[in-house]
């Protein structure tokens, strides 16, 4: 067996290396690149799946980031139980080949209960009294309190929120260090999230993600010493690129204004009610899952969808199976946006009527995607307003930190459609294995095994 680690730099393509990515550039120039074909939905937790089974969206069961449970008759996204992943994965068949294989998974989603030696996710403390602390979990159970005993707590309101930053990659490489030298596993995933946030907020905009990009490329150029000096085969790889785009597409509320999605109301906030609704989309960045609880409504739905400005494509039975997403987790349409464009979750048609939690970071109550939680309002006194409600949460108070706006034109990056220009494909770049100019996501579950096995 060959050590073997996989960097997953989430947001890199080609469209952004270049001067300001000095350190892999170079690292290109000597190795190979290979672009890896967006499956449908190019969205982390299903690219992620397709490379550690090597099986297709409709064999493993991810279809997004989140979709419609029918028995429940809830949206659910982010979930983290791997159990969700229905297929082997790449760890379990290694360990067949050699018992003594190890691997470790560092903030790779789906991370729970894996079965990896070593694993390590973000996960806040939810609090009885609605606060929320910054938290991460591990197996063992004991990683995690050695890894914050060295490095502090690990940063969840820079992994995600108005806050990104780089130090939360840079939390997660030093903890993938420390456990490479104390446990030594065979196999590492890696995934720093830091591009991903900069470039779905300003679009690639080298003058406001530079910065960003440099930050990136100093971190990989330590991790990948760190990990040559350990005899390590290297690939770095990405999910997806991000392209520019320029506006959103309120699929729900178009379903709304036909007569077919159902809200409820609580106070003088609106409630999707899914399981009431005739029709209604899960969003996702550029895919949205629609979901028929009337099937007679198939038609005009399709219709609609057809129609509506932005909307490059609407696969049904037939067109799921060629995207090989034809799985029961699945809308029984599925609305791809044009590159340009992206789907909002949003589904209230006055802001005054938006729910309590439309202006807070709370990715579970939301039924869609929403990158809107990256920004900031910006209003006149919104940094006290925040720091008043960060000291409400220290006194031990109640407190919402309703600071994220409802303008989805700031959004100017997005990713999910497989129709785009080579230059936004993900990559995968390594000394070794590449033989083709471009390969399939499931695909990358194969060179990662040669790279452990030869």
């Amino acid at each position: 067996m060959n050590k073997t680690v996989v960097i997953n730099i989430a947001g890199l393509s080609k469209s952004v290396i270049g001067d300001h990515t000095p350190f892999l550039k170079k690292y290109i120039s000597e190795n190979e690149l290979t672009l890896i074909k967006p499956a449908t939905p190019a969205v982390t937790t299903t690219m992620q799946s397709c490379y550690v089974t090597g099986k297709h969206p409709n064999e493993h069961g991810i279809v997004g980031n989140g979709w419609y449970d029918r028995d429940d008759c809830e949206i659910k996204f982010w979930k983290q139980s791997n159990k969700l992943v229905k297929a082997d994965k790449i760890w379990e068949m290694a360990k067949k080949v050699d018992p003594s294989f190890t691997c470790s998974k560092m903030f790779w989603w789906y991370n729970m209960y894996s079965g990896a030696d070593y694993s390590v996710t973000p996960r806040p403390q939810y609090h009885a009294d609605g606060g929320k602390a910054a938290d991460c979990y591990s197996y063992p159970a004991n990683l995690r309190d050695d890894l914050q005993k060295q490095l502090g707590t690990f940063p969840l309101f820079n992994f995600w929120g108005p806050g990104t930053s780089i130090k939360s990659s840079q939390w997660i490489a030093d903890a993938s260090m420390i456990v490479e030298e104390k446990h030594d596993p065979t196999l590492t995933l890696i995934y720093l999230p830091h591009l991903d946030y900069c470039l779905q907020k300003y679009g690639i905009d080298f003058n406001k993600v530079g910065n960003d990009l440099k930050e990136i490329d100093t971190l990989c150029k330590d991790l990948i010493s760190f990990y040559e000096s350990r005899g390590a085969k290297i690939i770095l790889l990405s999910e997806y690129g991000i392209c520019n785009v320029k506006e959103s597409i309120p699929i729900n509320r178009i379903l709304r204004n036909e007569g077919l999605l159902n809200v409820r109301k609580e106070r003088n906030y609106e409630l999707l009610d899914p399981g009431a609704s005739k029709a209604f989309a899960v969003a996702d960045h550029q895919i949205a899952h629609v979901y028929l609880n009337d099937p007679s409504v198939r038609q005009k739905v399709i219709d609609i969808l057809n129609k509506t400005r932005g909307i490059k494509q609407v696969l049904d039975e037939h067109e799921k199976k060629l995207h090989r997403l034809n799985h029961e987790r699945c809308g029984d349409l599925v609305a791809i946006a044009e590159p340009e464009n992206w789907f909002s979750y949003y589904y209230w048609q006055d802001d005054e009527h938006a729910p309590d939690f439309a202006k807070t970071v709370d990715i579970h109550k939301k039924p869609g995607y929403d990158p809107l939680e990256m920004f900031m309002e910006q209003k006149p006194f919104i940094k006290v307003k925040a720091g008043y409600k960060l000291l409400r949460k220290k006194l031990g108070l109640r407190y919402l930190m309703d600071v994220v706006p409802l303008d989805s034109q700031l959004v100017r990056g997005s990713h999910g459609s497989p129709h785009i220009s080579k230059e936004y494909y993900p990559v995968l770049i390594s000394k070794n294995y590449i033989t083709n100019d471009v390969v399939e996501a499931p695909d990358v579950y194969s060179i990662i095994w040669q790279h452990l096995f030869d």
